[in-house]
């Protein structure tokens, strides 16, 4: 009993030492390319070296971190190459569920994000957590709605690999009111079964998120490396 007691409680740890660290990854207080250190990790958490290093390696299962031989510890540098390439990958599968979805019975899912993305002005989020959250859950709901387990598996695993830079989409107002204007079209198209129409508005609607987070996260981590040199002297 004591030993099952003691998994968790290592468990546990691990996990908030995790989301601690891909919370600072994500909000670039942990830069790309630079390096991490288990001992002032675990300092700074209050924990020991051993949930900080089983964190650590979810995460580099995950892409976010890295570890070289005799260097240690580091944050992923941003890679726009595979973010791209998950993106197409992303824009083939929400495709492809669109036609199962348009072809088929439209269920009670769909009513869920009419009541979002089809809301009046006056009723819409603005917090960009809160929008991130919700876009994240649209594009999720469409998959899922499709009614392939597997395709809503492999969709969510590539959602979570792109997050550290897709929610930044929501840092500015004016993406804010295009997505819901982008994803109110996208609806509108589905409900009209009209898979030719929806795909087109999805695939644009990726395209020019993928451009803009693409931007920000630039300017972002140009902010960031600026802010840590001012720091340090």
């Amino acid at each position: 009993m004591t030993v099952k007691r003691a998994r968790g409680d290592s468990e546990r740890l691990a996990d908030a030492v995790y989301e601690q660290l891909k919370a600072d990854i994500f909000d670039f207080r942990r830069l790309p390319g630079v390096g991490l250190s288990e001992n002032e990790i675990a300092a700074r958490t209050g924990v020991s070296r051993t949930p900080v290093r089983e964190a650590l390696l979810r995460l580099q299962r995950e892409g976010f971190v890295e570890r070289q031989p005799k260097i240690g510890w580091s944050v992923r540098p941003l890679d726009f190459e595979r973010f791209e390439s998950l993106y197409d990958l992303r824009v083939i599968l929400e495709l492809a569920a669109l036609a199962k979805l348009c072809a088929g019975a439209i269920g009670g899912a769909i009513d869920r994000l009419k009541a979002v993305w089809l809301a009046p002005k006056k009723q819409r989020a603005s917090d960009p957590v809160e929008v991130a959250r919700l876009d994240e859950a649209f594009h999720a709901s469409l998959v899922q709605a499709a009614g392939n387990p597997e395709l809503a598996r492999v969709h969510g695993d590539i959602t979570e690999r792109i997050r550290i830079i897709r929610r930044l989409d929501f840092t500015q107002p004016e993406r804010v009111e295009r997505t819901y204007e982008e994803h109110a079209a996208v609806l509108r198209a589905v409900l009209a079964r009209n898979p030719e129409q929806a795909g087109a508005l999805l695939r644009a609607h990726i395209e020019q998120s993928k451009l803009a987070v693409r931007e920000i996260s630039l300017h972002r981590l140009h902010r960031a490396h600026v802010a840590a040199r001012s720091r340090n002297g």
